[in-house]
């Protein structure tokens, strides 16, 4: 479980819901828990509470990575819509409807592949999601709240776009500009794992990590993710907060800050899978054309830039990979 810290009344008036625990500085972290971040208190009005705020979600960028988001504005009722949408859809009756979805060509904005291997076990449907939405055809339900899902996740992107920005010792524009987000390209992969006894394998994705600006994960049932932790550890991802969204930070982030927030490898597994799972991982991008560097406040004499910069669509196809794959591609970028 995520640690969490209560702490006064006046810091907890600033939580959304009633009797929830606020969330704050705290340098005694296990090191196989994830922290949680209460997002409303990072914009709070009061300048010492948020402060606190900030600097735990400084220490949830540059000691893990990873970290649970709680009182995002984004509804339960949402989540549940989603995950009934993602389940209908991959309905086994309907699978010619998906099928027509296989990769095809670099152009994709839709994509749909069943992967049943010792090296990675999932059906999954990814699709660009931002700055224009794609969504199968006939389908319109599913369309419509997914829509609806994403664009509630934009408003988070912005708000944390401000706050890291903040945690970096910058104006809150800073990664908005740098990455451009108002165009930013935005993939999302719905995936469904199957339960063990219909595995073909035990890894549901192998270890990874993602580019882009952060990555966004809800699922419907806990369990499967695994975090490579700084010790070569791996920490399982066993509970997330009631309607909690988990974010982990990306290789852009990793880049633009010259490697003080770093991008963290993870994989997913479905060996103890007693029932299917599905989640929704959206990768939250610069824009295609945005050139992301070290930043000039991250660099002097005794610390160089660490990677050579480029625009996100030649970071996305450094491989001959296509867009919509968005694989992480930092070794090619990072220097020895």
């Amino acid at each position: 479980m995520g640690t969490s810290v209560p702490i006064d009344d006046s810091l907890s008036s600033q939580c959304f819901t009633p009797n929830s625990i606020c969330y704050t500085t705290n340098n005694n972290i296990n090191a196989d828990e994830i922290p949680t971040i209460d997002y409303s208190v990072l914009f709070s009005s009061d300048p010492n509470i948020q402060a606190k705020a900030l600097d735990y979600l400084s220490t949830a960028c540059h000691n893990y990575g990873f970290f649970y988001l709680v009182n995002h504005g984004v509804p339960e009722y949402v989540f549940k819509s989603v995950f009934k949408a993602i389940s209908d859809y991959f309905e086994p009756t309907v699978i010619e409807d998906r099928m027509k979805y296989q990769k095809k060509s670099s152009t994709d904005m839709i994509r749909w592949e069943l992967r049943s291997s010792a090296a990675e076990n999932r059906e999954y449907l990814k699709m660009v999601t931002h700055p224009n939405y794609h969504s199968p055809s006939n389908q319109t339900t599913f369309s419509e709240t997914m829509e609806d899902y994403y664009t509630r996740m934009r408003e988070v992107v912005h708000g944390l776009g401000k706050a890291i920005s903040k945690t970096l010792g910058m104006e809150e524009s800073f990664i908005e500009k740098a990455f451009k987000l108002e165009s930013g390209f935005d993939v999302s992969a719905m995936n469904l794992y199957p339960p063990n006894f219909k595995s073909k394998g035990s890894m549901g994705v192998p270890d990874h990590t993602d580019p882009g600006f952060f990555v966004s994960l809800i699922q419907d049932i806990n369990g499967g993710l695994q975090i490579l932790s700084h010790q070569g550890k791996w920490i399982d991802v066993n509970y997330m907060p009631s309607n909690a969204i988990l974010i982990n930070t990306g290789d852009h982030l990793e880049i633009l800050s010259n490697g003080k927030y770093k991008s963290h490898v993870h994989r997913v597994v479905v060996d103890n899978n007693n029932v299917k799972r599905v989640s929704v991982a959206t990768l939250h991008g610069p824009s295609l054309d945005a050139f992301v560097k070290p930043a000039p406040e991250f660099l002097d004499d005794a610390l160089p830039p660490n990677y050579d910069g480029a625009t996100y669509k030649h970071y996305l196809e450094a491989n001959g990979q296509h867009l919509i794959d968005v694989q992480s591609n930092i070794q090619q970028f990072r220097h020895n």
